[in-house]
């Protein structure tokens, strides 16, 4: 029997050519294609040939007769927040994230929580030796948890081993670290290669539908932080969670960009500390931080994170240039929304901005995607241009148009309610409370400890900042005499 012809496959995007080329025509990696093996053609008549039948499936109702199992606690609650309540058992996640981010520190911590829970939990590496992880498990004061653990990277040892260590028992949870350092003899590629990974974790997965448990996949990420490896390994698990923050901050936002059982783009908020990751129950009071100075260019956002509101500093500096091209910089939010509130203000408000530099910054790292920080980033920016100090008690959300009007947001009460428990005594929204509503409230309202001010129009915007503001030399922190003009 012949071999099939060798291939090259893009060890970025899984896409295969005929023959090698510098550059792969699916995604423009440079460099990317290595040649890999084709499986062997079954004879005609034979395997999957049309002259074999099946055997036929049965079929159940969706009403099933029996209890779903309940979901596996794993004592750390921004995790089974992130999952959307527990791990499901029979489910595969992939946990994603740049390197030193923590993604094994996070899943060690789980898998001491749920051994001391009196689960079952194995801890597969195919990157570190057993003293290694010993030492990790030693500085994170683990060292006497009930963790099985096992430095294999060959899945016709781990698979065996796994079968034999979870049949019969308690509902268990296993952990591979990483998908990329698994390989399977079958294959002649080497481990890492866009094969070796897409196979590895279809073992895997099937592993953990046919034991019922939940199987943990740690995944590399590439430059552009997606997981590396074919994307048709974020299609067979069941979750895909990011792990995101910069290094240099001291906190770590877990986030699900994919989940069969609970809501999509939830977060977890994590303090990296020297005993490892630390649960952050209210991390609006992290990303605010401590408000007692006032400065020009910083406003309040009342965002909406999965099903969790949080309450984030937005920071605007706006300063003039030299050169004939200012510079637009942006940090944690959408640039290409940024430019456009800055053309909605220099069409509408006559603001323009041709002249100066303009940066902005989600404090903290965070990285905003909702349209309704546009009212807040336009009056950072405001007040940022004039050198006034918004009021430290104001939180500001909604979507600015193209025509210059503030449409409402969804989960306004949710915002309104986090803005509350912190203390916010104004809120700046739009003109109709919920989106989808029709009325419109007054252009004040108090509700509670909370008076809302209404806007119709980012010019009303505008001129609120400016009534509302003071100004603040930026420097000394004292009135300053500078022009509204």
């Amino acid at each position: 029997m012949g071999r099939g012809v060798p291939s090259y496959v893009c060890q970025q995007c899984g896409a295969a050519a005929a023959k090698w080329t510098g550059r792969c025509e699916a995604c423009g990696a440079w460099n990317s294609l290595v040649e890999e093996a084709a499986a062997e053609a079954p004879p005609l008549g034979k395997g999957v040939s049309r002259g074999t039948r099946g055997k036929a499936i049965e079929l159940v109702g969706l009403k099933g007769e029996t209890d779903a199992p309940p979901r596996i606690r794993t004592g750390v609650e921004e995790f089974d927040r992130v999952c959307g309540g527990g791990l499901v058992p029979g489910s595969a996640l992939l946990v994603g994230g740049d390197p030193g981010i923590g993604k094994s520190t996070i899943l060690l911590q789980i898998c001491a929580s749920v051994a001391a829970s009196g689960a079952q939990a194995l801890y597969i590496s195919g990157e570190e030796g057993i003293e290694q992880l010993r030492l990790r498990a030693s500085r994170l004061g683990l060292a006497e948890a009930p963790v099985q653990l096992a430095a294999a990277s060959a899945l016709k040892d781990i698979l065996p081993t796994l079968e034999r260590a979870t049949a019969g028992s308690a509902p268990s949870i296993v952990v591979i670290d990483s998908i990329q350092t698994m390989w399977l003899d079958a294959l002649d590629s080497a481990p890492g290669t866009v094969a070796q990974v897409r196979a590895s974790a279809q073992e895997l997965v099937a592993f953990a539908k046919r034991r019922n448990v939940a199987v943990l996949l740690v995944g590399h990420v590439t430059k552009d932080g997606q997981i590396a490896g074919p994307r048709v390994v974020e299609h067979m698990v069941d979750a895909v969670l990011y792990f995101e923050g910069d290094r240099s901050h001291h906190f770590r936002i877990l986030r699900g960009v994919k989940n069969r059982f609970g809501p999509t783009d939830e977060i977890g908020v994590f303090e990296m500390t020297g005993a490892g990751l630390k649960e952050v129950a209210n991390p609006s009071a992290l990303f605010l931080g401590d408000r007692s100075g006032r400065a020009a260019g910083v406003s309040v956002f009342a965002g909406i994170e999965g099903t969790r509101p949080v309450l984030v500093e937005l920071q605007a500096l706006v300063a003039p240039t030299s050169f004939g091209t200012p510079r637009r910089a942006v940090v944690g939010w959408d640039s290409g929304r940024l430019a456009m509130i800055l053309a909605v203000l220099d069409t509408h408000c006559g603001l323009s901005l041709t002249g100066h530099d303009v940066y902005l910054n989600v404090a903290g790292g965070l990285r905003i995607g909702e349209p309704a920080a546009d009212a807040a980033a336009a009056a950072a920016l405001v007040s940022s241009l004039y050198g006034l100090a918004l009021p430290a008690d104001a939180v500001v959300f909604g979507e600015i148009s193209l025509s210059g009007l503030i449409r409402p947001v969804a989960q306004t009460e949710a915002r309104l309610g986090e803005a509350r428990k912190l203390g916010f005594r104004q809120a700046w929204l739009a003109s109709s409370g919920e989106a989808g509503q029709a009325s419109s409230p007054p252009r004040v309202k108090s509700v509670g400890a909370l008076s809302m001010r209404s806007l119709g129009h980012v010019s009303e915007l505008v001129d609120l900042v400016r009534e509302e503001s003071a100004p603040i030399d930026a420097v000394r922190g004292e009135p300053a005499a500078r022009s509204l003009a």
